[in-house]
């Protein structure tokens, strides 16, 4: 009989083992995104950051922020803005005053944030 209970009890401890390890890997850290979403949006971070720095280089030499088209064309980005990481980058300038880049998903219904940077160099969700 003991043996039955000790079988019984490793079948318990088991599943349990098994759900909060599945649970874990389909969600990020407390409930938060995927692990596939939330590498998905550091990247989004880091290309918000890079194309920041590429309008301030452009503000430097041309005394105005740039377009994408116009980064792209001056080498400062080697990507078109267009579904990379399933996102689309915009650019909104004003002259040398103020820029904003979006970074908003190719496909809204999927719930993943539409981020933003401006001049200030600090990525927002919007």
């Amino acid at each position: 009989m003991s043996t039955v209970a000790r079988i019984l009890g490793l079948v318990i401890v088991l599943g349990v083992s098994a759900y909060i390890i599945k649970t874990q890997f389909t969600r990020g850290p407390e409930g938060g995104a995927p692990p596939k979403q939330m590498i998905e949006l550091v990247g989004v971070k880091t290309d918000l950051v890079s194309l920041g720095h590429a309008e301030r280089i452009y503000l430097a030499s041309h005394g105005t922020y740039a377009s994408l088209d116009q980064l792209r064309e001056e080498g400062s980005i080697s990507f078109s803005g267009a579904d990379r990481r399933d996102y689309k980058y915009s650019v909104e300038v004003d002259g040398g005053q103020h820029f904003k880049i979006t970074a908003e998903p190719s496909s809204p219904a999927e719930g993943w944030p539409t981020l933003s940077i401006d001049e200030n160099m600090e990525v927002a969700r919007n």
